[in-house]
């Protein structure tokens, strides 16, 4: 078994560039290769077993090789695994798309009660991946806004800290400087709006206490004032923003930073008061990731807000296989209708688009979301995880903890007190990340934030062993 692991270890370092990694750090030291999945667990080629707290990368819902989806792909792939989208239609898109709209159609906060006639999302895009799901919304947006009038130089309003994709459009809403500055030459200009940020707020008068700054904080707003700011003194230049750019309740590679309830309602009724389009960035919080009460299909319905693109990815096929989707209205659709020679054709398109074997599963994982069973096993994790990470709060190395949802963040600081920052030269989220895996557990940081975003089928047991592990590697790495 340990010869398995070390060479296909070798033929990694020989041959294969990983995503996001400094390669000479990775060089030096032999990877963990992953060759087996069972609900929660891992395993790797050397028989070493491992809870992913991570959902690998945020996608994995219910587990892995959960039987209802391996059964739907096994009963797709005795009929067809791919055809093309261009020119021909397929059984499993089209029963998807339909399943989309109606899940997003009966989404609502029932105790908010709607400040306007909302906008109806009733058609489908189908991609790859959370990136290009978000280039489908922003082209869809920018020409829509060009057909309809509403602006001769569109125009786009996104958070600080931002992160949208990797494509060149969904790194131009993007504001990240460490993931995104290395691409300024080829991007083009989007407005920056303050993201709220609770614990590292500037208005935030309170001082640090042992619990998730949210709840403590002293403000008046501001957050929500700075956004006003941006939409106003857009508006006295004679050029509004076309679109507001978020994600719903929380923000995730920017580091999990929770919006404080109510925020989103707020901005999102800002937006749409100068006459702006909202684009929600639901890669990481749908399909009950951020929100753990049902039916919750997008996660910005928990504050009554009703985009006109909504972004899928990640989550949609229960994290199996690479598809994603954006969802939008009658309007924007109309927009791009008319005879051949108008070219009003939306001219943007992938390969494997609404892919069989991808819409299959997705069909299964949002049956299975949809269960009672499953609505209670998120309810039941929710819980436990905070109760679990209540027992972080005594370690002088976590400044915050925030959890929305079936999302967790814990931030180290040097000093919680004065909520003094690790340089990111120290590498303190690895270090912890990496005493984690000794310890059975999988997940990558944030910078200095810890992420735990367990699949939905997590037992009490393992989400303490998760939380049990990150509280132990703080202790021996960090003090």
């Amino acid at each position: 078994m340990k010869s398995a692991q070390t060479a296909l270890a070798r033929l990694d370092h020989r041959y294969v560039w990983h995503p996001f990694t400094q390669m000479r750090d990775w060089l030096r030291r032999e990877p963990i290769v992953i060759v087996d999945g069972r609900g929660a667990v891992l395993r790797d080629a050397a028989g070493r077993e491992y809870l992913d707290a991570n959902s690998s990368i945020w996608t994995n819902l219910h587990g892995h090789a959960h039987p209802k989806i391996n059964a739907a792909l096994g009963r797709q792939l005795k009929k067809i695994a791919h055809s093309s989208a261009l020119g021909l239609a397929s059984e499993p898109a089209s029963r998807l798309a339909q399943k989309l709209i109606q899940s997003a159609a009966r989404c609502r906060a029932p105790s908010v009660p709607p400040r306007r006639v909302p906008p109806s999302l009733v058609r489908v895009f189908f991609s790859d991946d959370g990136s290009t799901a978000m280039e489908v919304a922003l082209k869809l947006a920018f020409q829509f806004a060009l057909r309809s009038g509403r602006s001769r130089q569109p125009a786009f309003l996104c958070l600080d800290s931002a992160y949208h994709g990797d494509t060149v459009g969904a790194v131009s809403l993007g504001h990240i400087d460490l993931f995104h500055r290395s691409y300024a030459g080829l991007l083009f200009k989007t407005g920056k709006a303050m993201s709220p940020y609770c614990y590292r707020c500037p208005f935030n008068r309170a001082k640090p206490e042992r619990a998730d700054a949210r709840e403590y904080r002293q403000c008046h707003w501001e957050c929500v004032g700075k956004v006003e700011q941006a939409f106003a003194a857009r508006k006295k230049r004679g050029a509004p923003y076309t679109a507001f750019v978020f994600e719903p309740l929380v923000q995730g590679a920017a580091g999990m930073i929770p919006q404080p309830p109510g925020w989103l309602g707020r901005v999102a009724e800002i937006a749409r008061g100068h006459g702006a389009q909202l684009i929600a960035d639901e890669v990481m919080t749908a399909f009950g990731r951020a929100t753990v009460t049902a039916p919750s299909l997008l996660a910005c319905h928990q504050e009554n807000v009703h985009p006109d693109f909504a972004a899928l990815a990640k989550g949609l096929t229960g994290g199996y296989l690479p598809l994603a989707a954006t969802l939008t209205t009658r309007e924007v659709f109309a927009a791009f209708l008319g005879r051949y020679d108008e070219f009003k054709t939306f001219f943007h398109g992938h390969s494997f688009t609404g892919n069989q074997l991808g819409a299959a599963a997705a069909l299964a994982s949002l049956e299975i979301l949809e269960s009672p069973a499953s609505i209670a096993a998120r309810q039941l994790l929710a819980k436990t995880m905070r109760e679990e990470l209540e027992t972080l709060w005594p370690l002088p190395r976590v400044g915050d903890i925030r959890q929305v949802g079936l999302v967790a963040g814990v931030e180290l600081v040097k000093n919680w007190k004065t909520r003094e920052p690790f340089p990111l030269r120290e590498q303190a989220g690895l270090r912890v990340c990496a005493a984690m895996a000794r310890r059975g557990v999988l997940t990558r940081p944030v910078g200095n934030v810890i992420v735990l975003m367990p699949p939905y089928c997590t037992t009490r047991i393992q989400a303490h062993k998760m939380i049990r592990a990150l509280r132990e590697s703080i202790i021996n790495t960090l003090d």
